[in-house]
């Protein structure tokens, strides 16, 4: 897949796009890259156009976290078969452009898009006044294809990225999985930590996510790590170590089960299975070391291992 990251000059020939934030890559927009890898066969480049930065994030001084950040969102997108990954610059320059630039500038002229796949609710430049109709409406003067899609839905609920930022915040995880349609994850490089797992008898590997990570709940999760395509069973807990000293900031730590491989600067991802309990500040290391047992057990119960 070709990355183009805060670029405004790139031209792309014969393409079928799809352009949103993208935020959490869940099943609504599942159905817009499927739809785009689809006009492949028909001899097209799939792309997606969506910014470098939460759009959020320029326009207010409360900076969104990310479900995905853009490292984890190129990562995904890797596997899907996309051609072409665009993160267009979002500045004050571009949040100005007339919806009507926005299809002449970028769309047509570098983009060449012949097929637009987007949301129904798809709005676009200036005070977000271009849509779909009018996109529809210029089909004919400019040579491309508007297919939309309805809003997907689970258990009755708009799936959206606000609802799944609702639902991670609260740490209802299964609900969050359910809506992305895989474990909500987190990617990164191993760091080495103070190696107190070890002195308990329950080595991990150490992540720290970045500032803009939106993480679920402080505590202790089922979770399942991925090394090198290969996943294997454990439990992780986010936060930070209030029982040995409160390391900030935030740290993502695994128990992988029956591992003994050194994982030290390699980058793994862990999945978020289920929310197990609160992290906890115990009395001693004794009372740490017997609620961690408790929790491996209900971990094992989980996997049948």
């Amino acid at each position: 897949m070709k990355y183009i990251a805060g670029k405004t000059e790139f031209y792309i020939n014969n393409s079928a796009v799809t352009l949103g934030k993208f935020d959490g890559l869940h099943l609504g927009h599942q159905m817009l890259i499927n739809e785009v890898l689809s006009q492949k066969k028909l001899g097209m480049t799939s792309v997606m156009f969506t910014f470098l930065y939460h759009p959020h994030n320029v326009i207010s001084d409360n900076e969104i976290k990310l479900i995905y950040t853009e490292e984890e969102k190129k990562a995904k997108l890797e596997k899907y078969g996309l051609d072409i990954l665009i993160s267009y610059p979002f500045t004050f320059y571009t949040k100005s452009l007339e919806p009507e630039d926005f299809v002449k500038d970028i769309l047509v002229q570098k983009l060449d898009a012949k097929v637009i796949v987007v949301g129904n609710d798809f709005r676009f430049g200036r005070e977000r006044r271009g849509d779909v109709n009018m996109l529809k409406a210029m089909e004919d003067i400019y040579g491309f294809k508007v297919i939309t899609f309805e809003k997907k839905t689970w258990k009755d609920k708009v799936i959206s990225s606000s609802v799944i930022r609702n639902e991670l915040e609260k740490g209802n995880i299964e609900a969050v999985n359910a809506m992305l349609g895989a474990p909500y994850s987190v990617f990164g490089r191993v760091l080495h930590g103070k190696k107190i797992g070890r002195t308990l008898g329950m080595p991990t590997i150490n992540l720290i996510p970045p500032a803009n990570k939106l993480l679920p709940p402080r505590g202790v999760y089922i979770s399942r790590t991925i090394i090198d395509g290969k996943a294997y069973p454990g439990m992780t807990n986010i936060g930070v170590k209030p029982t040995v000293g409160n390391e900030e900031p935030v740290g993502i730590e695994t128990y992988i089960y029956d591992f003994n491989m050194n994982l030290y600067g390699q980058e793994v991802s862990v999945e978020f299975l289920k929310y197990i309990r609160p992290e906890i500040k115990f009395g001693s290391l004794d009372e740490l070391k017997h609620r961690m047992a408790e929790d491996l057990d209900l971990g094992k119960k989980y996997f049948g291992i």
